[in-house]
Order: structure tokens, then sequence, then C-alpha cells
């Protein structure tokens, strides 16, 4: 990751710095772990799978190391453009960092996307660190038998047990990173918690709740723009925002009833970017019926991520 020269850089006798790339399957619990390692929420977290399209990059400190982390999209067997694009996105976070976590959903145990995220680290000449996350309630002769089979394949260069939900385990994770980090300048301000723009954090953040209120309801093809984005006088600043969808169908279940759910969402998505962006928020949601959106070019570079063919 190229540095930013308007960033100013802490430097100072023995500060590190470390990047660390966590993949997996969708709903392995990488964008938790990133936002229990940070601190902070940075990645949105939802039931659905594939939540994570772009590689945001969370930043946590641990005394006077400073970890880089990138959360990428889940791996897993790509049938679209968004998918190939994301699939890519994850290997290339992974290229770009020192050091790789993988996630593997401890309660599912070693699934065929598992195996075959474990075939391209091979085919990648890359070792990872194992993490075996949701290890709550689970027998400890499981665990082991379960450690065993994945240490078995040669992978592996450290195993923690974890749950990122209730932060079991991250600690220690966390330390064990900071002591891989090599001595050098941090690469952002120490206060400063994640690289990615506010225009797409807004979009995320409500995205994030079109996801927690219609999960059943609206597929996971549904995305969230920022088409404006003014800043006001008195310190405010105006958003509007395009809910794209592929089908008229459910335009009329994002809006719902009289406007409700489409009130509901903006209201919970305002609320968050209020108390995230530190200033009062007018955020304006539409909804359009985009069946194409996949395929446009400028979604793909506002998200961060390569047009694949």
């Amino acid at each position: 990751m190229a540095k930013n020269p308007e960033l100013p850089l802490s430097v100072g006798p023995g500060t590190h710095c470390g990047f660390v790339a966590l993949i997996g399957a969708p709903n392995a619990g990488k964008s938790t772990l990133l936002n229990a390692l940070v601190g902070a929420k940075v990645a949105i977290v939802t039931h659905k799978v594939q939540t994570t399209r772009t590689r945001i990059t969370g930043i946590g400190m641990y005394e006077n190391t400073q970890l880089v982390f990138i959360d990428t999209p889940g791996i897993f067997e790509p049938k679209r453009r968004l998918d190939r694009a994301m699939v890519s996105a994850a290997w290339k976070g992974s290229d770009d960092a020192e050091t790789t976590l993988l996630l593997i959903d401890a309660k599912k145990g070693v699934t065929d996307e598992d195996e075959k995220i474990i075939e391209g680290l091979k085919k990648h000449q890359r070792k990872a660190v194992l993490i075996l996350n949701k290890i709550d309630g689970m027998r400890r002769d499981g665990l082991l038998a379960l450690m065993k089979q994945l240490n078995d394949t040669g992978q592996f260069s450290e195993t923690f047990l974890i749950s990122a939900l209730t932060g079991d385990g991250v600690g220690d994770l966390k330390a064990y990173l900071a002591s891989l980090a090599p001595e050098g300048p941090w690469m952002y301000p120490e206060e400063q918690i994640a690289d990615v723009t506010l225009r797409l954090l807004a979009a995320e953040i409500t995205r994030e709740k079109v996801y927690l209120r219609l999960h059943d309801e609206i597929p996971y093809h549904t995305t969230v723009e920022t088409e404006k984005w003014e800043e006001r006088d008195d310190g405010s600043v105006r958003i509007e925002q395009v809910i794209h969808v592929q089908r008229d169908t459910q335009k009329g279940i994002v809006i719902g009833k009289g406007g409700s759910m489409l009130k509901l969402v903006g209201q919970m998505a305002r609320e968050e970017m209020e108390e995230e962006f530190g200033h009062r928020v007018h955020l304006f949601l539409h909804v359009r019926t985009s069946e194409r959106w996949a395929d446009d070019r400028s979604v793909y570079r506002d998200m961060g991520l390569d047009f694949v063919d």
C-alpha cells in the first residue's frame, strides 16, 4: 500500500508498523474481528453472507505498534462480475500484507470453501495464521481435532482460538501480530482508525441498515451509492444516496407502505452517521431500479474494486 504524502507519519525510537490481511469464506466473522482488533466499528456486520465488498482498511494500535488491517471480501466460487472482483480483491489484499489471517468458522468445521482457500494459499506460496472463530460452547476435543486437521496441511504458522463477537482471545491475537510487525514509522496518525472515504463509509452504513431490516426480503445483489455530499456552513452535511435494486418489486419492499421502511432505514443510518462523523447529518434516500448496476464501472471504482471482465 502506497504511503499518502499528506498524512503525518509518526516516527520514533522503536516504532513498528505491520500490515495484516483477513481472509476467509463468507460469514467466517472477518468484519466482526476487524472491529474488535481496531476497537471501533469500521466494517459493517449483517446476517447476510458476502456483506463485505470492498477492501476496508482498519487501523489499530498496540503499545508502540500500528497494525494496518485489510478486511477483504469473503472468498467463494464467483458466478458474476461483482463476485469475481470481490474474490480478486481478497487475494490482492493477502498479497499486499506481511501477515495473512485465515478465519474459519469453528462450528461449521472445514467447508469446501475453506479447502479451496487453503489450496489458494498453496498456489500463492503463502502461509497464514489460522484463526478458529466462534468457539463459544464448543467441546475441547472437537476443537483439538479441527486444529490437527487444518495444521496437517502445513499452511499455518500459528493457531489462535477466538470469539470475535465476545472478544475472547482477541487480545492475545493482537499482541502476537504486534510482535511480528517490523520496525518502522507509522503509516497513519495515531487517532485514525480507518482508511476509507466518508462517502463510502456513509454508503456502507446505509447498506447495513437495509440488510438488517430486510435481510429476508432483499437479495444480496443490492447496493447503495452516495450521489451528493454537501458540507454546510453550520458544520452539518447534506447527503443524498441511492439504494439500487434489480426489480421493481424489490423497490416497493425497500420503500414500504407509505414510505415507512425507507423512513426507518434512513433514520437508523442517519443516527449512526451522526455518531461516526461527529456532526449533524441531513440524509435523503432514493430507491432506483437498476437491473445492470453490477456492470457499471463507476460502481466498482467507488467501491475500490477492479472491474473484472
